[in-house]
């Protein structure tokens, strides 16, 4: 494995791509905090830097309800159960049974997929992603919070103004040719270190559905999302981002492309992106925020940027958490 990069220089993907044996297309052994991830690339100044995106002190929530999608998209995830109980007339506390870490609002952890071709970020022993060991686990980020400028782009927002809006029943694949339309309408600039929040409105659309078409739609395995290709994820890491989050169900679509260029390497996910981005280059990702409220505000003043603060709970060795997302504007 190659030497760490601590000076703020990182290869290109292209240049990742010429990395040899195991390495060819993963960020392994360039961050110093070698669990931290993308992260790495908030530095100290970029979060003081961040504080200019506070303009009114406004503050937006990002997390749903722990049991808002019951029933949600997935197939086996439900709702926790709420517990009160008392020990004597003055005393009140609670705990939860059956609570998914990822049924709502969350960010997956390096741990939550591995590489078919070539196994969990870094290296990191199979034997080794169990309950009870730290390696890879989301307590790296609940010790050492992932806070700085958050950016989001308003696709919604942008096809709704073409007179197009997204196809949410129809499971539309969102394209990279559609976010940099979406970034130049908005006039955004992408900076190293920039967790990118991306608006469908899929949530909002999903949580207005009867129980009977939220059931029909879990069933028909069809969701709004990104499109796989090397691009975006070329893309991605090229603009040195921290974390990527979405308002939708798996940050993807769901199914992937017929065309996914990851269908031979990563046949598990039946060609989805998530082994490319979480096992190879260590980046975070969110999915099911609610983005709804905090994008309506941007849209009525015009910044799109935010002081964004994610604080995973600390649970050694947990391969995804509640997000706990907090926009301040």
């Amino acid at each position: 494995m190659t030497e760490t990069t601590d000076d703020g220089i990182y290869p290109t993907f292209a240049e990742l791509l010429e990395r040899e044996g195991k390495l060819v297309g993963t960020s392994w052994g360039l961050f110093s905090e070698s669990d931290r991830g993308t992260p790495s690339f908030i530095k100290p100044d970029a979060v003081l830097e961040a504080k200019n995106c506070i303009r009114t002190g406004t503050v937006f929530g990002l997390d749903y309800p722990a049991d808002a999608f019951d029933p949600g998209m997935s197939l086996k995830r439900r709702a926790p159960r709420h517990t009160i109980y008392s020990s004597h007339p003055a005393h009140r506390d609670d705990f939860l049974d059956g609570y998914y870490l990822q049924g709502s609002t969350q960010i997956d952890g390096l741990r939550h997929r591995r590489a078919d071709d070539v196994g969990f970020y870094n290296g990191t022993p199979d034997d080794r992603i169990k309950e009870g060991t730290p390696d890879l686990g989301i307590q790296e980020w609940a010790d050492n919070p992932i806070a700085g400028r958050g950016v989001l782009i308003d696709l919604d927002g942008y096809r709704t103004g073409q007179g197009n809006p997204i196809d949410h029943p129809g499971g539309e694949p969102l394209g990279l040719d559609l976010i940099q339309s979406a970034i130049q309408a908005q006039s955004l600039t992408i900076r190293p270190g920039d967790i990118l929040m991306f608006h469908t409105g899929w949530c909002e659309w999903f949580l207005a559905l009867t129980l009977e078409d939220k059931q029909r739609t879990r069933d028909s395995r069809r969701a709004t999302g990104l499109a796989q290709s090397e691009e975006f994820v070329a893309w991605a890491w090229d603009h040195r981002l921290a974390l990527l989050a979405a308002d939708n169900f798996a940050l993807e679509c769901l199914p992937a492309i017929s065309g996914s260029p990851f269908r031979r390497s990563a046949p598990n996910d039946h060609g989805m992106m998530h082994q490319q981005l979480l096992a190879k280059l260590g980046m975070p990702l969110g999915e099911l925020w609610r983005l709804g409220p905090l994008s309506r505000y941007m849209k009525n003043t015009g910044d799109w940027d935010a002081f964004v603060s994610i604080k995973p709970l600390n649970i050694t060795g947990g391969t995804g958490s509640p997000a706990n997302a907090t926009a301040v504007v």
